[in-house]
């Protein structure tokens, strides 16, 4: 398929995963005011970041599991289905255990949507261009934090945070149709083989690949699911203002995702170590520049940059090392992203319940985000070894 042909059913899986990126981000930036409205406090709060992203991560299997023998088009279909659900639940949920099950519901079709979106993107057009066509997918994430999140936080705030979800349900539908008019159906693209799919997840490197990304990703949300009062208490960004500097947020994911899809089709590793060098120098400089109004709003899209940019390359990486079984591995990555989640909001939290201040918040995640590198070097390192005439990160 070419190019011009493929960007019709590229766009519609980018318009689910807007709906998707705004159900799993927007929490963050309505965290003071599900706090209070349910009587809890902000790390508690916090650990609905964590259970969406543990419902990602326990889900991922399972519902691939489960979605194996569907065509792509109708598993997609079937996942938005309970995406919906989900949403429709948080809108209604009566207390915060209520909601907390709500969000793993709707966490349950994010690694399945993604890992199989994935996969039918990179089909979608020529070998040359599959990171970009998977980057172009993983747009509508990064517009969900230049339109959905702030714009869920403004009608949070306005409207109660259970309108925001009602109007994420909204978004699940419209994206539902549209990935039922305009993807096509891939009968050629085979139902994966469970056996062969779950015998790649013996192979090192797909294993350090699901790390890199693991420690890679999980520092941003050590430090992002605190954002809202990181900005408020720190930075002294009114709370009305907040969802503008998140708007600046995701215009630099925006661009760093673009930018990390033709990177990684350049070259991968190396633009890889580069990507996650930067964004640990970030975390730790935004320790200091948190202080400061101006300092914390220019950081904050940088690091949006700099931490999308990563995105791209660490899923083009699993698919590349799981060779012909990339199913499993591709949806598990996204579980690994959500993992890395998990970890970085229960690090932050505890780092807060501890009571260490602030900044001490951005240095755990710049530590979290070092060690990824780590991992990266390690996987270069050995593909050297094992194929020492083929330069690495090809």
């Amino acid at each position: 398929m070419h190019a011009s042909s493929s960007r019709l059913p590229l766009l519609a899986l980018a318009v689910a995963a807007f709906a998707i990126g705004t159900t799993e981000f927007v929490i963050m930036g309505l965290l003071p005011e599900v706090a209070a409205d349910l009587k809890v406090g902000i790390p508690a709060a916090g650990m609905l970041v964590s259970g969406y992203a543990l419902g990602v991560a326990v889900g991922a299997p399972l519902l691939a599991a489960l979605t194996a023998k569907l065509e792509r088009k109708r598993a997609l279909l079937l996942l938005m289905g309970l995406f919906i659900l989900g949403n429709l639940l948080c809108a209604i949920a009566p207390n915060y255990e209520v909601l907390m099950g709500a969000r793993v519901v709707a966490a349950f079709c994010h690694g399945s949507f993604f890992g199989i979106g994935a996969i039918v993107a990179a089909h979608l057009v020529p070998a040359n261009q599959r990171s970009r066509a998977i980057a172009l997918m993983f747009a509508g994430l990064t517009l969900a934090n230049v339109l959905g999140v702030p714009f869920g936080t403004f009608l949070g705030q306005w409207a109660g945070w259970r309108a925001t979800f009602w109007a994420v349900t909204v978004l699940g539908v419209i994206a539902t149709i549209a990935v039922a008019r305009l993807v096509p159906a891939l009968p050629h693209l085979k139902a994966p083989h469970m056996a062969r799919e779950l015998r790649v997840l013996r192979e090192p490197q797909v294993l350090i690949a699901l790390a890199m990304t693991v420690l890679g990703f999980g520092g941003v949300f050590t430090v992002f699911t605190y954002i809202a009062p990181i900005l408020q208490q720190e930075s002294h960004v009114s709370p009305h203002w907040t969802g503008a500097v998140l708007v600046l947020f995701g215009l630099g994911t925006t661009i760093g995702n673009m930018l990390g899809g033709r990177l990684a089709d350049w070259k991968l590793m190396p633009s890889l170590i580069g990507i996650l060098v930067v964004l640990s120098l970030l975390l730790a400089v935004f320790a200091w520049t948190m202080h400061s109004t101006v300092g914390a709003i220019v950081t904050v899209f940088v690091w949006g940059v700099a931490a999308f940019a990563t995105v791209a390359p660490l899923q083009s990486r699993v698919v590349h090392v799981a060779g012909d079984a990339p199913n499993l591995a591709s949806t598990l990555n996204i579980a690994a992203f959500n993992l890395g989640n998990a970890g970085g909001a229960w690090l932050g939290g505890a780092v807060l319940a501890a009571g260490f201040p602030m900044p001490t918040v951005s240095l755990a995640g710049a530590a979290v985000t070092v060690t990824g590198l780590l991992a990266t070097m390690v996987s270069v390192a050995l593909e050297r070894r094992a194929s020492p005439a083929v330069p690495a990160g090809t």
